[in-house]
């Protein structure tokens, strides 16, 4: 016996069924439902974190420095809006172009910390007694205090009994006195300098040696190519993206030199030649109360900065590579 149904059944079945579906799809309906809302309130919030730390703590003193350059401003008082005057003082400051000469002169260590780093990375890649140790005593001055360091080579290039000037009268050579000796003063900062950002470069190269496929060095072998050949072709290749990378953060921090200057050499050195352009504005905007002055350097230094990074990241793509 079968039992009746009534058009109202059906039209009451029909409209459950619509509403079970609608409930099933709306969860899928654009992120419309409180989880979706709240996820997306969490998202916001993350992501506001940094843009707020971006606007409050780069945009704005960027823009606000920007402003600064323009105007004649002891750091405290009222600015005097000037115009370019700031930036067309800097055309005739020696003072400026003699710093701007010695932080690019200080890079010429850049070069030489890469090569020492990348000759120690390949000497600690070898299986030799104490390798663990020699890696940490190298990289120790990468971890210690800059100022602490500083100290240390300033006491060790002392002209009457540093350590420098010891060791070259073993070998019957008179060093000069090298921080008050404007021949020598440059060169002294860079080879500290070297020094300190030896372990840094080398950990980062041995890095990059190791994780290079050992089948490239087993194919070169299994062809004839020798140590030097496997060397050029194979490991310098590989880690050139480190070498990109440490390149350009050389060349920034060393545009950047300042706490070495400071310490070492208080004056800016004989004649003004370990200055950098940092130390220099430095001197400009607290000793001098020039800040209007010392902002529109910074400027300058920051525009040379990027205009140079610029020029590392378009070489490198060029010379960039994939292997298959």
């Amino acid at each position: 016996m079968t039992s009746a149904t009534t058009p109202a059944a059906v039209g009451l079945g029909t409209a459950a069924r619509k509403k079970a579906s609608r409930r099933k799809q709306a969860p899928t309906d654009g992120g419309s439902t409180k989880l979706h809302r709240l996820e997306r309130r969490w998202a916001l919030l993350f992501v506001a974190a940094p843009v707020l730390g971006y606007l409050l703590f780069v945009l704005y003193p960027t823009g606000y420095a920007l402003f600064a350059s323009f105007t004649r401003w002891n750091g405290l008082g009222p600015m005097q809006f000037i115009g370019l005057d700031n930036y067309v003082a800097l055309l005739s400051d020696e003072r400026f172009h003699l710093a701007l000469f010695n932080t690019f002169f200080y890079m010429i260590g850049i070069p030489i910390g890469l090569a020492l780093s990348l000759a120690l990375a390949l000497a600690m890649n070898r299986r030799l007694i104490g390798r663990s140790a020699f890696r940490t005593i190298y990289y120790i001055p990468v971890i210690s205090s800059l100022a602490a360091i500083a100290i240390l080579w300033q006491w060790a290039y002392n002209g009457d009994f540093g350590l420098v000037n010891q060791f070259l009268s073993f070998f019957g050579i008179e060093g000069p006195n090298w921080l008050a000796d404007a021949t020598w003063a440059k060169p002294a900062i860079i080879l500290m300098a070297v020094w300190k950002g030896l372990g840094y470069s080398m950990l980062l190269y041995l890095a990059a040696i190791q994780s290079v496929p050992r089948s490239l060095y087993e194919a070169a072998s299994l062809d004839g190519a020798g140590a030097w050949q496997r060397f050029r072709a194979i490991t310098l290749p590989m880690v050139q993206p480190v070498t990109f990378f440490l390149v350009v953060t050389n060349i920034i921090a060393g545009a950047m030199i300042f706490t070495e200057i400071q310490i070492m050499t208080p004056t800016g050195g004989p004649e003004y030649s370990t200055a950098s352009a940092v130390f220099h504005i430095w001197q400009q905007a607290f000793k001098y109360q020039q800040m209007g002055y010392a902002t529109a350097m910074a400027i300058v230094l920051g525009v040379m900065i990027l205009i140079i990074t610029l020029i590392q990241f378009s070489l490198n793509k060029r010379s960039s590579f994939v292997i298959d």
